[in-house]
């Protein structure tokens, strides 16, 4: 099925306007405007009866609120992607830091950390993209860099053995890549972990990380060996963009990739997307249409 987005979206807010004239239309009733004041009602129906006054019609006011409800879906630009559609890359910069601790890399967790990662790869869209992992310390493996096909292998043979030392660290990774992304505009941090190491220490880091402007981003990994973490310790981490397991990423792509960069910039989105808003907004005149029957 064909995705339709609204590019005018506001438009719609007169739809329930609309709704309300209509309501209040419809109780009010047929109408003979100023004359209903002034002549008696059996003088009013004789008058109306010879045709010499007209009263209101249901239908009329039907027709109008019909095309002027047509009238606003067709502002609202509904929209449908052109094939033809020129590529667009992203700006800024994505950094991944992957839990590299004991019970992330001695478990399946690490398969699915590993997928997660390359997800992200693909989803990028031409913004730069770096990688940190971390354990008891924090490792910049590589800088943000326009191709991720780079980081590839180096995601892809990661094991047990990759990081030396114990622990977990989160902290670490969260003051790594703040620095990191100190002088990039646009920034996004992906965490990929189990939860383990999310104390006072990495709520303070992701605090100071987030006032900076960088949007952090969690992938929460499960089956990691070891103690199970609850879920609730994510909830420690303040002002999180996006929660979501390593196995599905969807949220944390959407918000990454560059979907929605059209949104506000009408050149791009023209570029992008068909607008059939004004072809909904004539078909607005055949509610009209029946206004001007000539009647006998």
């Amino acid at each position: 099925m064909t995705d339709i987005v609204l590019l005018r979206p506001w438009w719609l807010a007169a739809l329930p306007l609309l709704l309300l004239l209509g309501l209040w239309s419809w109780r009010r009733g047929p109408h003979a405007g100023a004359w209903r004041q002034v002549m008696p009602a059996p003088m009013l129906a004789a008058m109306q009866e010879l045709g010499h006054l007209q009263a209101g019609k249901r239908q009329a006011g039907l027709s109008c609120l019909l095309a002027a409800a047509t009238l606003a879906a067709g502002l609202a630009g509904p929209a449908v992607p052109r094939g033809d559609a020129p590529v667009l890359a992203g700006s800024g910069a994505v950094l991944i830091a992957m839990d590299m601790s004991r019970s992330v890399a001695g478990s399946p967790a690490l398969n699915d950390a590993q997928t997660a990662a390359a997800q992200i790869l693909t989803t990028v869209n031409g913004r730069a993209v770096g990688l940190i992992l971390y354990n008891g310390e924090a490792y910049d493996i590589a800088a943000p860099t326009s191709d991720p096909s780079t980081l590839e292998t180096q995601i892809a043979v990661l094991g047990p053995e990759t990081m030396p030392g114990d622990g977990s660290r989160p902290a670490a990774a969260l003051a790594l890549a703040r620095q990191m992304l100190s002088q990039v505009p646009d920034g996004d941090l992906i965490l990929i972990t189990d939860g383990g190491g999310i104390g006072a220490a990495a709520v303070t880091e992701a605090e100071r990380l987030t006032s900076s402007g960088i949007r952090l981003s969690v992938l929460a990994l499960s089956d990691a060996a070891g103690p199970a973490v609850p879920p609730e310790v994510f909830d420690k981490l303040p002002n999180i963009s996006a929660l979501a397991p390593a196995r599905s990423p969807g949220p944390v792509l959407r918000l990454i990739s560059t979907a929605d960069s059209w949104r506000g910039d009408q050149t791009i989105a023209s570029l992008r997307f068909l607008d059939l808003g004004p072809f909904v907004a004539i078909l607005s005149l055949f509610p009209l249409l029946g206004l001007f029957r000539r009647t006998i």
